[in-house]
């Protein structure tokens, strides 16, 4: 049903995966924005260039389409009018594309009546891709191989959970989240789009992420990949991710897992979000 869908953002993510490793090959300036929190943080013109590609194509694809890109204006009142919504984050985990590390993906999402349905992530240094349409799985490609069935993992067990967090460096948080579940392993990566594939691909079981600085262009195409792969994506709240909102942060966090255990690990959650004074945004 959404095939059409999902051969445009594949196409399109690979474009602008071509577009960002030129500009990786090169001095990388990184600049400094507003975003959509008030908070500062870095944009390049690969972001800017693979924005406009995304973008221009899925314009002329799906004219009747909303577009949300983290790098264009958001038209609020036309975006909650629509019922189709494409989300965007040209290169999630610019930090790793800055400090070319590799650990940077292309993210494409869409929303349909606020839920997601289609997604894409791409990693253009691995040439590594994985996406899903609702109801059909969700699959791993590795270059121009044929693609593969991805699926969770069964592991309900804390203690033996490999967690999947940040490259950047560990917050006293995340330290008292590690203590507090006493997972078994961690493995670090830079996207959100990259540890919620590990999830899906049975490589990590869990990832939660406590901060409200993650934006729906995040979660969208991930959600939806990690979902047909048999795991769950909430807030840490346990509260349902929808993307008809009016705001873009993810103001509650993100609790992404194999599913095998996703209702203990909110319930395990709940002294730490005490402990750490979080109150479930409205």
């Amino acid at each position: 049903m959404l095939d059409n869908e999902l051969q445009v953002a594949l196409q399109l993510a690979e474009q602008a995966s071509i577009s960002i490793l030129n500009f990786y090959e090169s001095d990388i300036i990184a600049e400094e924005k507003l975003g959509a929190d008030n908070e500062y943080e870095p944009v390049t013109e690969a972001d800017r260039e693979a924005s406009r590609i995304i973008v221009a194509g899925l314009a002329e694809a799906f004219p009747d389409d909303f577009i949300l890109s983290e790098e264009e204006p958001d038209d609020v009142e036309k975006r909650l009018s629509a019922n189709r919504v494409w989300m965007i984050d040209p290169i999630d985990g610019t930090a790793g594309f800055v400090n070319k590390v590799g650990d940077f993906s292309v993210q494409i999402g869409l929303a349909i009546n606020g839920e997601a349905v289609v997604g894409v992530v791409q990693q253009p240094y691995l040439g590594i891709t994985t996406f899903a349409v609702k109801g059909s799985g969700a699959y791993i490609r590795h270059g121009s191989s044929e693609p593969m069935p991805m699926s969770v993992t069964d592991e309900s067990s804390f203690s033996k959970m490999t967690m999947a967090m940040t490259r950047n460096h560990m917050t006293h948080r995340i330290e008292r989240v590690i203590e507090h579940f006493g997972f078994g392993n961690i493995l670090r990566r830079g996207s959100v789009g990259l540890k919620t594939g590990l999830i899906a691909n049975g490589e990590c079981d869990i990832y939660i992420h406590p901060s409200p600085r993650t934006k729906v262009w995040d979660t969208c195409a991930p959600q939806i990949i990690l979902e047909e792969a048999g795991g769950k994506l909430t807030d840490i709240f346990g509260g349902e991710m929808r993307y008809d909102r009016e705001r873009l942060p993810n103001l509650n966090g993100i609790l992404a897992s194999n599913g095998a255990a996703h209702e203990a690990a909110v319930a395990h959650l709940r002294p730490l979000l005490t402990e750490f004074g979080r109150v479930r945004a409205l």
